[in-house]
């Protein structure tokens, strides 16, 4: 209480703003809703919905020469849990698939609303909706969460994977409503490990069924069998093979696929 007020009033200033840069930094009283920014310019609800992709298994979608496939890692989180159920690549149309990484409730929302607008495109237009008016049309949805202090961000990015006519598309939509287009993408815990991988492979001259065994290849030397529960390998793809429709790759690929993975991994470790 001692020196002029004009000199406690200021040492009390600054005290109040290292206090907010703290707050800033941290998210303490700037992370209750989507509306309200960070003195940084940060939407802390944006970035917690990222943090619950993060901590999902990976998921891989790559454009082959012949079409897409798509992979993921789905962690079990019980041994009496019935194989294929809980599954993370659904169908939206004919065309068009999607790997959900993140919360799959909230996944399963995207995908609903999904075939809501692949259905309205088809009876509006009368033939299947693009794969860029999909992602834009998902992407303004998510956004959309983020806008107002009532509802919550989606804790889910997506990969939609579509063939228009028999040129192959992939795109991955972002909890933030961001949307881009790739040749190979990879989201979820092993995304970083994933891209490094996927940048190696020469993609535009790859069939899908050589890409099968890299996806495989790839999901398992990123899972982290110390930290991570068992997993479930997903696999689907949308090509000639399956008539042009997105269908699971058919088990015997699967399990092939699988096999090669495991005897990569144990070259690899004995190396």
């Amino acid at each position: 209480q001692t020196g002029p007020p004009r000199e406690r009033s200021g040492r009390l200033g600054e005290r109040k703003a290292a206090q907010q840069r703290g707050m800033s930094s941290i998210g303490t009283g700037y992370d209750l809703y989507t509306t309200s920014y960070s003195p940084d310019g940060r939407v802390f609800q944006v970035e917690y919905a990222n943090k619950a992709v993060e901590a999902s298994g990976t998921a891989i979608a790559v454009k082959c020469k012949d079409g897409v496939v798509m992979g993921f890692e789905k962690l079990v989180t019980s041994k009496m849990l019935v194989e294929g159920t809980c599954r993370r690549l659904l169908t939206v149309d004919n065309h068009c698939g999607m790997a959900l990484s993140g919360l799959l409730a909230d996944g399963r929302q995207l995908v609903n609303r999904a075939r809501d607008e692949a259905a309205s495109y088809r009876e509006f237009y009368g033939h299947p909706i693009p794969g860029k008016v999909m992602a834009e049309r998902i992407a303004g949805f998510v956004h959309a969460y983020t806008m107002y202090w009532s509802v919550r961000p989606f804790g889910v990015s997506t990969l939609i994977a579509t063939v228009d006519g028999e040129e192959p598309s992939i795109w991955m939509v972002e909890p933030s409503g961001l949307t881009y287009s790739y040749t190979g993408c990879a989201i979820g815990k092993g995304k970083q490990a994933s891209k490094v991988e996927l940048e190696k492979l020469k993609l535009p001259e790859m069939t899908c069924k050589e890409v099968i065994k890299d996806v495989a290849r790839i999901i398992y030397s990123v899972h982290d069998e110390v930290k991570d529960k068992e997993f479930e390998l997903e696999l689907s793809w949308i090509c000639k093979d399956s008539n042009w429709r997105h269908t699971m790759v058919p088990k015997d690929l699967t399990k092939a696929a699988e096999d090669a993975a495991k005897a990569a991994l144990e070259e690899d470790m004995d190396d």
